[in-house]
């Protein structure tokens, strides 16, 4: 479950929050005043995400390699294209 805190409450009661993020696995949005600063995560969510993201990164990096050489007006143009296609067939 998503909860928000701000660094104060945080710093008040830090060896709960961490009880109920590792237990619980409740996550936290810490922010000062309105704006928000950080969260806070189990280790196995944030394992998680760390490999997501290197999934993610590793699709991104053949993309861009197989678009090495294109303009970025061309490549709009294809998934424009593409886009179309797709919808044609919704």
């Amino acid at each position: 479950m998503l909860k928000e805190l701000t660094a104060l409450k945080v710093r008040g009661n830090l060896g709960e929050i961490l009880e109920q993020v590792y237990y619980k696995g409740d996550e936290y949005v810490i922010k000062r005043g309105k704006k928000p600063m950080a969260v806070l995560i189990s280790p196995d969510e944030f394992e998680s995400y760390k490999k997501q993201r290197e999934i993610d990164m590793s699709i991104f990096n053949r993309i861009r390699a197989k678009n090495k050489g294109y303009s970025s007006k061309e490549i709009e143009a294809d998934i424009d294209n593409a886009i179309k296609e797709v919808r044609k067939g919704a």
